[in-house]
């Protein structure tokens, strides 16, 4: 590889891992052992990929596309583009992975004995949005976030060592509770993509219609829609918080900021009356830090 190649590769990793400031919650925060930041964004790198590629972010013909083999033809087909990534994910487990962020992958699934199944259920998440748009059930959703979210929870638990089946059915809830949150702040930019995250039962029971999610404004049938998922999120939430309580040092600090980066963003969908569709409303930094500290209270309490 020319230094010119290895330049653009290098930028286009840093660019990936560098989305990591915009979540909802502290991806590797500074206060956790370095180990534990490079294998945690190491993974982050990985599902922010697998993301952007089902999302059509990434150009054709660009850097990661050629990594994989694929000319930009081929790369502008976003299942083939899934399909090559996938077969070049399973090289991490048994062989030399073709992509840098997934040779960077490499030494933490060895390193912590982490398994194929989560990275190939975020791969078959991706798969998904490109053939299903829609929800019929609460039930149908919480099968996607199975794949889609739950899977990052229980690689936190391999990478720290604390994966026990309780604190997986926790983290589970924790993870489906943020997944749901994502798609209650982005309602307006997942239509764009001709997807729709809430329930088609539940449109159905607010008296909402397609029509409806693409207004410049939410009227009130969509704001008591999205009030009723923001409580289910919310409950979720509530019952995964004794995950936090279960483990303790900068683990619990980790666990707690997800927790109540997931609190602090419903905060910000309430403030802004549960009118999602002018913006996604994003969680301040003393909503988020007064979360922060009303989780680590309770899981004192608890603890």
């Amino acid at each position: 590889m020319t230094d010119t190649s290895q330049a653009r590769t290098d930028a286009a990793s840093r660019a990936t891992l560098g989305k990591a400031a915009d979540e909802n919650f502290p991806v590797a925060p500074f206060f956790l052992p370095r180990a534990w930041r490079d294998d945690l964004m190491a993974v982050y790198g990985f599902a922010r990929l697998v993301d952007d590629i089902g999302d059509g972010d990434l150009a054709p013909g660009g850097a990661d596309a050629r990594h994989l083999g694929l000319a930009p033809e081929t790369a502008r087909d976003r299942l083939a583009f899934l399909d090559a990534f996938e077969t070049d994910l399973r090289r991490v487990f048994d062989g030399t992975p073709r992509h840098p962020l997934l040779r960077g992958l490499q030494p933490t699934v060895r390193r912590c004995g982490l398994t194929p199944e989560p990275f190939l259920g975020l791969v078959a998440a991706n798969r998904q949005d490109q053939q299903v748009g829609r929800y019929e059930t609460y039930d149908d959703l919480l099968a996607y976030c199975e794949l889609s979210a739950n899977p990052v929870g229980r690689l936190v638990l391999g990478i720290t060592g604390t994966d026990t089946p309780e604190r997986i059915r926790r983290s589970d809830e924790i993870c489906t509770a943020l997944q749901i949150v994502e798609h209650l702040q982005d309602v307006a930019e997942d239509l764009a993509r001709d997807r729709i995250y809430l329930p088609a039962e539940d449109l159905k029971r607010f008296h909402v219609t397609e029509s409806d999610l693409a207004r410049p404004t939410a009227g009130a049938s969509v704001r008591a829609l999205i009030a009723f998922e923001a409580e289910r999120a919310r409950a979720l939430l509530d019952a995964g918080a004794p995950l936090v309580s279960s483990v303790h040092g900068r683990l619990r600090l980790l666990l707690a900021g997800f927790t109540a980066g997931g609190l602090a963003a419903l905060d910000a969908i309430t403030d802004a009356g549960f009118d999602v569709l002018t913006g996604p409303p994003k969680a301040t930094k003393p909503s988020l830090m007064r979360q922060a500290g009303a989780v680590l209270l309770r899981a004192r309490k608890e603890g």
